[in-house]
Parts: structure tokens; sequence; C-alpha cells
């Protein structure tokens, strides 16, 4: 609670012991004995005093509206209400409400109180998660660390990140080793070992060793800015549900200020009763009518599911793409590096009768020691031994089919079928699916290397997950040859599957899945951000995986994962359908209640007690309730 909620708590509460006081003496008959027949007009004193310590704002506030020609709205609602009920002092043949008019401005603030202590805790939550910006760089100058402001390190710089401090700009270690905690933005408890050479994000803290970081970006571009950005602006991108709600409460709050003013007026004009009994109804409608329970309710409960999101390392950019997931019914999926590593292996090494297989794969990784190509590259990670590069001479890409070098006055070639055609090099295929590597030296073909993308350890379990959550289907699409895609969605059990595609093949793809939705379903396109751009815009809900330090997946997407793990879709698709089922709990329970205490009103039967619950009481329960999207399990 900050200082101005606590000031207001204290108000509260003073007015809260006098207007206790005050009740005492009167029920008690002091006041009768003490004033008499002017005892009425004790108690409307002696009531107004808490009443202006606890609504002086209120009243301002809605003189200050007034004024502004933005009249009908919560403030306003109440101080005519609470004002009438003390003006029935002014009709001596009807009991006064003082106590009444008091105790409305009173509960009415204790509403207000814990909807701004509920709305805080919320904020702070995210705050608190979010914390990540940090407020200096450590900086090595005449042999000494000097703390300065992030904004003032320039691209290029080396900074210090010593244990238990937090990464401020994004870069790439170049001396120390270290593991990293990454839960502020992946959701994750386990740490990441960093060594000179890995890339480091801001908002990560460093756990154990002492990093020396070559910054690769500015602060104001790096990944904590980008995403702390990104949570401020999510608030602005209102979902449908509460702009409706926004509009309701913009035509509501006139259309029940006029009811009031009718039923106050009409009937005792054409003498069904006195004017006290009908104002007083009029007043007790006005009440109950405050929207407040909505009003503040519905957009909780989204700002608590974001929130709920974020803990689990989900950025959700607004409350219209929480509703949006949470109708999601078809879930399309790119393959590469989002339901598997996007890293090559080396799955299998096959070599012709009498080769070893060392000598092939050794040749192999000589042939690809210049190259950084992925294939390239896992198969230098195979090959056991070190690579000695006065060994080789004569390396070259190969028209995009391969590379050759001379290794020890031998001409090793390493690539695909065409390759081996143009040197004139018998082959012969294999029956694993993957990326075919042939290998031969001097001619003489020598065997080949089969390299795959393997698929994510939870890519299975994100496809059962989905398919718990209600999504119908899943599809996946990828530039990749027809075989290894088909090969991996039987293994994951998808839907449909579509290979050898282009960039905007995939657009025309998702288009023709767009068109088939029915009944209000929702597609959802889950990619990396970086390629597929187009494709995450198009879709009704853009997903990116594995963010972290990605710019182009932060940009394009509506939903972005933190890390790698496509499980956490279906953990994004779950908080989205909780949020909803909060929020339309709120909106049928607040507007049932209002609808009946306002018939009771009208009625004569609700009094200005009934009212009060009518209106706080459901705004606190709705608020609680909305409380809940903020509680969310990472499973």
């Amino acid at each position: 609670m900050n200082k101005k909620q606590k000031r207001w708590r204290n108000r509260i509460v003073l007015a809260i012991a006098l207007f206790a006081v005050v009740m005492a003496l009167e029920q008690t008959g002091v006041l009768a004995m003490a004033f008499g027949a002017y005892e009425p007009y004790a108690a409307f004193v002696l009531y107004l005093v808490p009443f202006l310590i606890s609504g002086y704002d209120v009243l301002i506030k809605a003189a200050r509206n007034i004024r502004r020609g933005e009249a009908f709205d919560e403030a306003f609602l109440m101080t005519v209400a609470t004002l009438g009920a003390f003006a029935t002092i002014l009709f001596p043949d009807t009991e006064p409400q003082s106590a009444e008019g008091c105790a409305v401005m009173l509960f009415y603030q204790v509403g207000e109180l814990f909807q701004s202590y509920a709305v805080g805790k919320s904020r702070s939550s995210i705050s608190a998660l979010m914390d990540i910006a940090p407020d200096y760089a450590n900086v090595e100058r005449a042999g000494e660390l000097v703390e300065v402001d992030p904004d003032e390190v320039a691209v290029g710089d080396v900074i210090v990140v010593k244990p238990g401090e937090r990464v401020p700009i994004d870069g790439v270690v170049v001396e120390g080793a270290s593991q990293l905690d990454t839960a502020a933005l992946t959701g994750e408890s386990i740490p990441r070992h960093v060594e000179p050479g890995a890339e480091v994000i801001s908002g990560c803290i460093n756990m154990t060793g002492l990093l020396h970081i070559q910054t690769t970006k500015p602060f104001g571009e790096s990944t904590v800015s980008r995403i702390l950005e990104l949570v401020e602006n999510a608030s602005e991108k209102k979902a449908k549900t509460e702009n409706f709600i926004t509009r309701f409460a913009r035509v509501y709050t006139p259309v029940v200020t006029l009811a009031a003013v009718v039923l106050a007026v009409v009937p005792p004009v054409l003498g069904m009763g006195p004017w006290t009994d009908w104002v007083l109804r009029g007043l007790t409608f006005l009440v109950v009518s405050c929207p407040c329970a909505l009003v503040i309710s519905v957009p909780l409960s989204f700002f608590g599911g974001i929130g709920g999101a974020s803990k689990l390392g989900i950025l959700v950019k607004g409350s219209n793409y929480l509703e949006l997931l949470s109708k999601v019914d078809t879930v399309v999926f790119d393959k590469t590096g989002t339901l598997t590593s996007g890293t090559f292996n080396v799955v299998a090494v096959h070599p012709e009768t009498g080769v070893d297989p060392d000598y092939l794969l050794s040749n192999a990784a000589y042939a690809e020691a210049f190259s950084d190509h992925p294939i390239a590259v896992s198969i230098k990670q195979a090959y056991a031994g070190e690579i000695d590069e006065k060994r080789i001479r004569d390396a070259r890409e190969e028209s995009g089919h391969g590379v050759s070098a001379t290794v020890d006055e031998h001409v090793v070639v390493v690539g695909n079928d065409k390759l081996m055609a143009e040197h004139g090099t018998s082959w012969h295929d294999c029956d694993l699916t993957g990326t075919i590597l042939h290998v031969a030296v001097d001619g003489a073909y020598a065997g080949h290397i089969v390299i795959a993308d393997v698929v994510k350890d939870d890519a299975a379990e994100t496809i059962q997950g989905l398919r718990a959550a209600g999504v119908k289907k899943c599809v996946m699409l990828t530039g990749d040859r027809r075989d290894v895609a088909q090969a991996v969605g039987k293994k994951l059990g998808l839907d449909e599957v579509r290979a050898q595609l282009l960039p905007e093949d995939k657009v025309n793809a998702v288009e023709e899945l767009l068109a088939a939705e029915s009944n209000g379903g929702k597609l959802a396109f889950v990619g990396d951000g970086i390629n597929d751009a187009p494709v995450l815009m198009r879709a009704d809900v853009g997903i990116a995986m594995g963010a972290m330090g990605s710019d182009a997946a932060i940009e394009a997407a509506d939903v972005v994962l933190m890390d790698d793990k496509p499980s956490k879709i279906a953990l994004a698709m779950r908080v989205a359908r909780k949020t909803m089922r909060i929020v339309w709990q709120n909106i049928v329970f607040a507007i049932g209640v209002k609808i009946a205490i306002l018939i009771l009103a009208a009625l004569g039967i609700a009094n200005m007690w009934l009212a009060v619950f009518g209106d706080v009481g459901v705004a606190i329960i709705a608020i609680l309730n909305a409380m809940r999207a903020m509680r969310v399990k990472n499973s």
C-alpha cells in the first residue's frame, strides 16, 4: 500500500470511527436527551462530519466533472444519492436518512479503496515480475569499476556484471563463466550456463562468476527495454468485451440517472404517494445503479490474466489478443525452431564396406572446417578430435551442393547426390529420414552421413495439451523436404502437414485455413518470429517462440513466448480461457444482482443499506474473483 492509499485508509478509518460514535449516541437516546426536538438536526450535523471527511474528494470530483460536461459517472451518482439522503431532513413528515447517506459514502469509499488496492496489487505484481530494468552498468575505467547509467554505455563497450547483479544490456561474454537466472524472462527455474562467446540478454541475473560482456545493442534497444515497453503498452489494446463494457457504462449511467429522476418525480405527480417516499426510491435506485463492479473488475480480470501469463514467460501484447487466444481452435506451426530444435545433429554414420566410420567422419569434418553452415557445424561437433587446419588447402563451396577440400593431399568432396554426380562418383541413397551428406575421397565413394533436425522433447506433449485445451486442428507448414516433414508430423500426430513451402506459400496456406474457420473459431500461427513475420501478422493470433533477444519476434507477434518450449502455447491458451471465464462470471454476476436490486429499489422494497451491498458488495466480490486471474500454474 503506497502513501496515498495509506492516507486514504486513515481518513476512512477516522470517518468510520466518528460514524460509529454518532450512531451509538443516536441509538442509545443520548442525542434525544441532549437536543430534544432538535435531535434530527443534531444528527444531521454530526453525520455530516464523517461524511465530508470520507467523501470530500468524491464531491469535488463530481463538481469538476459537471463543469467539464462529463457529469454521468460514479462520483456524480454517489454525490446526488448521498446529498439527497441528507436532504430528507427538509421533509418533516419522513424519517431522516442522514445515517444512510453517510453510510453509503463510507462504504463506497471502502469499496473504492479496495479497488485501488486490488489494481495496485496487480500492477505491482507485474512490476515486481518485470523489475528487470537495471539502475546501472559497471564499466572499467582507470583500473576501477564505475557505475554508470545504462543509457551511457555505447555498443561495443565492455561491461562487468558481478554475481547477484542483473545483466543491464544485451551482449556477448568475452571473459568469465557463470550461471544465469532467466526466470524473469522465461518463467524457468533452471539456470543457463554461459562462457566466452555466449550471447546474453539483459534482465537475466548473474548467479555465480564475474562476467565481462561486450555490448551488442544500445540500452534502449535491448531485450529488457523492449519487454518493459511491451508490457506497459499492453493495457492500450483492449479486448472487444472490455470495449463493450466501457461503451455500456457510457450509455447505462445517463439512462439510469434519467430513470431515477422519472421514478422520483412522475409517481408523486400522478398522486401515487408522497414525494419523500418516491424521492427516496429514486436515490436508492441511483446508489444501486453505479456500474463500478463492471467498470473495474473486467479490465482487472484482463490485467490479471496478462500478469499471470507474464509470470510464466508468456508476454501478451494486449487484452484483445488474450480474448482471441481463448477462441483459438486451429494452431498452425512452423517446423524448424518451433516443433524441432532448429539445430542439426548427426544421427547416423554409414561407411562403405571396409571404410572405418571415424575415417568417414574425420574427412567430412576436415572438408567442412571453414564453413559456418549449420550442417557443417553439426559434423564438426560430432567429430571428437581437434581439426589441424594446416592439413587443409583449397577448401571451397561447390555450387551450393556441398564443399570440397584437399586434406593431406587427398581430395575430399562432401555434399548431396548432385555434387556426387558432378564429380562422377557413384553413390547410393539411405532409408533414414534426414539430410544425406555423401562423402567421396579421391573420387571413391566412402559412405554417407545422416543429419536431422531433432524434434523437441516437449513437442508431442504440446499437441496433447492443445487437444486437451480444445484445439480441433494442428497443422505444420515448412519449407523442408516432404519426407522429413511427414516423418515429424507422423511422430507428433499432427492433422495436416504441408512441406516445401516458400514464405508466400505459407501465407497462402494460412489464408486457406482462415477461410475454413467457422463458428467464431480463431487461428493461431506459431513461428520463430524472424522469417515468419508475414504469417505471424496475418494469423488471428501470432505466437513467437524462443524470443529471448529476438527483436523480430517481439515486433511481429501478438503473443511472445520467451523460451523455446512449445508446451507454453497450451499453457497460454489455458490462461486465456480461464481469464475469459472470470470476465464473463463477473459480467453475469454484476448485471444480474444490479437488475434484481434495481427492481426492488423501484418497487420500494430495497432500502439504502441493500443499495450499498448492490454497489460496493458486488464490486468487491467481482474484484476478488478478477484477482484469481493472477494465479497461474506452470504446468
